[in-house]
């Protein structure tokens, strides 16, 4: 009796969900007085990103702005 073992099923990992609000490059802007990315996305990635067809922004950069105070301690 052969023993088969099937190869192991490949599982596409999830795309994680972008928070802006934690993101390096979402800023404050004076002029407009809201909250905008600052990064220059071209048209095709912006679209893409607001009508969900991309679940997260390939440059979304996780701001923590304690870092610098604990390389300080």
């Amino acid at each position: 009796m052969e023993n088969k073992i099937s190869p192991p099923k490949y599982i596409k990992p999830r795309p994680k969900e972008t928070n802006c609000e934690s993101c390096m490059y979402f800023d404050y802007d004076d002029e407009a007085d809201t909250d905008i990315c600052t990064l220059d996305l071209d048209e095709d990635e912006m679209v893409d990103f607001m009508t969900g067809r991309s679940a997260s922004c390939p440059y979304y950069r996780y701001y923590n702005e304690y870092k610098s105070v604990q390389k300080q301690n």
